[in-house]
């Protein structure tokens, strides 16, 4: 990759960085929109907390580094589904689809909704209830990458951002760029930085800020319908830096592309939050013959631990494992992922889920 290219996208990442900065602040901590923006539907990368910024390869990649689609070498297709926080009835389904367009880089397409379940309307005049309705979020994200050169990967993407509540809405546009950079003796030292949801403003509105009231000094008396307008809200932009090392652990046994029986890679990772405390992870992930993988990290947050002053549901701990099988030597390979997350309060957890299929 061209050095001026590389400094291209670093100033504008810098820029994006600056005017996130700018967007928000700790003193409005919890005052933006769109909180599924910040949700991984995948869970390769929640076995981890998402802090694989640096490596992450794949349509998973959408979710957490854009540049990681440019690893695509065919056709990948994922799906998941994840329970969160078992028992409240809230799901997050997601499907997926990336393709290499050979030289010319990949592109990706994922959709994920979110459901809520029937929730009760009460009014004034019906407290106990004047029927049900059914939120619904629906993120559609559209991605593009390219891998410049053997140690380089860049990409951006956008996603559209629909929220419906009853008879209410909200609709946006949010802007992601990420790159990625490897190194090493067998390329196993990674690094990558990512700059997520970049958006337009957002504002809920609809037949549900309608009041209708009887107009004042007429003759004769007639109802009218006022429309109250809703404030606008940001989206929840962050930056993410990673960094992470492959050990392999049997390496004086092996050929210069074999895959390595034993290989273990350490994870470091920070998130700075323009609506929410920043993230620090730490993490570590082993595998075997490529087949399967065990995964671990803990995410520190300011705050975390104590309920009285802690600012989020996690307990900071994030469990995951894979079994994959390629099957023949051009064949597909087939992953099946799985996470947990524990949560402090509600103490039921979060659970994910997902299969992928990639050649």
């Amino acid at each position: 990759m061209k050095q001026g290219s590389i400094k291209s996208i670093v100033t504008i990442l810098a820029v994006g960085a600056s005017l996130s900065a700018a967007a928000g602040n700790k003193d409005r901590s919890g005052q933006a929109g769109a909180p599924e923006l910040m949700i991984n539907p995948w869970a390769r990368s929640t076995g981890i907390f998402a802090i694989n910024t640096s490596h992450i390869s794949g349509v998973e990649a959408m979710k957490t580094n854009i540049a990681g689609l440019g690893n695509t070498t065919g056709t990948d297709i994922g799906v998941s589904r994840g329970q969160y926080l078992s028992g409240t009835g809230i799901n997050v389904n997601n499907i997926a689809i990336g393709q290499r367009l050979g030289d010319a880089g990949a592109i990706g397409l994922n959709l994920m909704s979110m459901n809520f379940g029937e929730i009760t309307s009460t009014t004034f005049d019906q407290p106990e209830g004047a029927g049900t309705y059914r939120p619904q979020f629906l993120n559609l994200q559209l991605g593009y990458a390219k891998q410049f050169s053997s140690h380089v990967n860049a990409g951006a993407a956008m996603t559209y951002v629909s929220e419906q509540v009853g008879n209410i809405g909200a609709l946006g546009i949010a802007f992601e760029g990420g790159i990625q950079y490897v190194t090493g003796k067998r390329d196993n030292f990674h690094f990558g930085i990512t700059l997520r949801n970049l958006g337009s403003n957002m504002r809920f509105s609809g037949t549900g800020f309608a009041v209708n009231a009887d107009k004042p000094n007429s003759s004769p008396s007639f109802v009218v319908s006022q429309q109250y307008p809703a404030d606008k809200f940001s989206m929840p932009t962050y930056l993410n830096f990673g960094v992470s090392y492959d050990f392999y652990l049997d390496e004086h046994h092996l050929a210069k592309d074999s895959v390595p029986v034993h290989k273990l890679t350490g994870i470091l990772n920070f998130q700075s939050n323009s609506f929410n405390n920043d993230y620090l992870g730490a993490g570590a992930e082993y595998s075997f013959k490529d087949m399967i993988f065990l995964r671990a990290a803990y995410r520190y947050e300011k705050g975390i631990g104590n309920l009285e002053n802690s600012t989020t549901m996690y307990s900071g701990i994030a469990l995951g494992a894979t079994a994959q099988k390629k099957f023949g030597e051009k064949g597909p390979l087939f992953s099946l992922d799985y996470s947990f997350r524990p949560t402090q309060r509600p103490a039921n957890g979060v659970h994910m889920i997902s299969l992928r299929l990639s050649r």
